[in-house]
Order: structure tokens, then C-alpha cells, then sequence
């Protein structure tokens, strides 16, 4: 069972859900156990195309730490806080998670852009 822990321990995705922003960015860290790798991966891989047929779910991309670590870094792209809020605690998820491999621990996050002059548009 993946266990969830929080990228940022004053403010966890708990909290989080309970606001509203459009659109949202979750960054989600995993590590996870060498040996445990490909479980991990086959059970994101299902997550992410349950996610992608939910409404409001935009895309997704997984990386991997370079140099062999097992730290994996995931992020979603979301109409709102308010779609993804309605698939991260939908039971389906939530029954998914015992798919992760025991080692498995996620810090996910959400994010919204940010506006900063000849940079970046929010």
C-alpha cells in the first residue's frame, strides 16, 4: 500500500483540497525500494489512465531520478482544485493505492502558476 506523506508538513494535500485555483500542477515525489521499481511503475501507470478519464484531468508526465535512484517525480496537469479533488478521493483511487508496493512512499502537491515579468504568465 502506498503510503502518503507531505511534501510540505504545514500545509499537506488534505488542506490543500479544500481551496479553490484553476488551473493546478500536482507534483507528487515517490521513492520507492530498486527491487519494488517496475511494481511501482505498473501501478501508476493504471492510476494515471484511470486520472486520464476524469473530467478535468488535462496530462501527465513521470520522471526518474537520474543515476539509478529510485525517486520518481510525477506531475498532472488539472482544469481546477475541484476536479482533482473529485478523482483523488473517488473510492476507485483511493482502492488503487493497495496496488503500490509496501516500499512505496508519495509527498504530492498542488501548485498554481506564478506570474513573473519577461519570464513567465500565470
Amino acid at each position: 500500500m502506498l503510503a502518503l506523506r507531505p511534501l510540505d508538513a504545514t500545509f499537506p494535500i488534505e488542506q490543500q483540497l479544500q481551496f479553490s485555483a484553476t488551473p493546478v500542477v500536482l507534483v507528487n515525489l515517490f521513492t520507492v525500494c530498486e527491487a519494488d521499481v517496475p511494481a511501482l511503475l505498473a501501478a501508476w501507470e493504471r492510476d494515471a489512465n484511470w486520472m486520464k478519464r476524469q473530467p478535468g484531468f488535462i496530462s501527465t508526465q513521470l520522471h526518474r531520478a537520474v543515476g539509478g535512484s529510485c525517486m520518481f517525480m510525477n506531475y498532472a496537469v488539472w482544469e481546477s482544485v475541484g476536479h482533482f479533488r473529485t478523482a483523488f478521493t473517488h473510492p476507485d483511487f483511493a482502492a488503487a493505492l493497495g496496488a503500490y508496493p509496501s516500499s512505496a512512499v508519495a509527498q504530492p502537491h498542488l501548485f498554481s502558476k506564478v506570474a513573473v515579468p519577461n519570464l513567465c504568465a500565470a
